[in-house]
């Protein structure tokens, strides 16, 4: 028998927990855990982890001090029928549309609209499933930038979590060179596995996806394919902003990069990062909540000696992030 932890959680929680966790995969028992929406007017955001045996109070404890939202709230726990619990984690997480996208879970297989470009993307470790706005805003933009008649030849997708966003490239600009980053070998491992199961090959050349563990663009194989006509940054306020001087150097004059993982009062510290290092604001998608920055760089002409972007974040913020 399997069991099911359920606790109350806010958006930010389900944000920050949609990621590998340190201290659940350290727990013996570490859980498999799915975040989801259960009242959109309301706000109201559920935190289910399902485990094989009953959960300690260990781990418990560790839940708890996960969503502290939900501090002096017990937690639920429920034993499950012998069911695939994997499958039943799946169930929460509804498809998404977003352009010409369809994400979805094994689940909804079977309900892929007509017309629509498919991805299969089950919930794992690595965040970036198409549910959450974040993620829903950038595929929306690439598809922005293909009806616009953008074609990128060389395209990076920095903290690719489970590889979506670089496979919605690949679809849309099948003959670019096409390269996934992320900081956690976990999310290399997924978006591998991901590739797999949606037919993106996986190689150097045209057309193939290449794969790196990188902490932003410091990687040589990253480096060697600069400059990007098109650079993807799905992450968080505080590293983008941190990484503005190295994204600029990564992106080819009027060259795009689409960045998001920010909130809407982190908009304007973002921009000013990128300001600095040349880039302007073509567009502004996403939710008003968590907006999604299409951002251009300028051509210079001339010598121009390089700025760097101070970290305008508030280091009381937690939401800004570490990288």
């Amino acid at each position: 028998m399997s069991w099911i932890i359920t606790l109350p959680c806010t958006r930010a929680e389900a944000e920050t927990l949609s990621g590998e966790n340190q201290m659940l995969d350290a727990s013996p028992d570490a859980p498999v855990v799915v975040t989801h929406e259960i009242d959109e007017d309301a706000g109201l955001w559920q935190l289910d982890a399902y485990v094989d045996d009953r959960p300690s109070a260990a781990l418990l404890k560790t839940l708890q001090s996960l969503v502290p939202s939900a501090k002096g709230k017990k937690p639920t726990v429920a034993q499950l029928p012998e069911e695939d619990w994997v499958t039943l984690s799946q169930q929460g997480l509804e498809p998404v549309q977003a352009g010409r996208f369809f994400v979805h879970t094994s689940s909804y297989a079977d309900r892929v609209p007509p017309g629509s470009t498919p991805f299969l993307i089950d919930a794992s470790q690595a965040f970036g499933t198409g549910g959450h706005d974040t993620t829903a805003g950038c595929l929306a933009m690439l598809d922005r930038l293909k009806r616009q008649g953008t074609t990128p030849r060389h395209v990076a997708d920095i903290g690719t979590g489970t590889g979506l966003l670089a496979f919605a490239a690949m679809a849309l600009w099948p003959g670019a060179r096409t390269i996934a980053s992320d900081i956690d070998p976990a999310s290399i491992f997924v978006t591998r596995d991901n590739a797999a199961i949606n037919g993106v090959p996986l190689g150097r050349g045209s057309g193939a996806l290449s794969l790196a563990v990188a902490p932003g663009t410091d990687h040589p194989a990253i480096r060697h394919r600069a400059p990007y006509d098109l650079l993807i940054a799905n992450i968080l306020a505080g590293p983008l902003i941190t990484l503005a001087p190295d994204i600029a150097a990564a992106t080819a004059p009027s060259g795009h990069a689409i960045l998001a993982g920010l909130i809407a009062r982190q908009m304007d510290p973002v921009l000013a990062a990128y300001r600095a290092q040349g880039f302007r604001l073509a567009a502004r998608g996403g939710s008003a909540e968590w907006p999604c920055l299409l951002l251009v760089k300028r051509r210079r002409y001339g010598w121009r000696r390089q700025e760097r972007a101070f970290h305008r974040a508030s280091p009381s913020d937690p939401s800004f992030g570490s990288w």
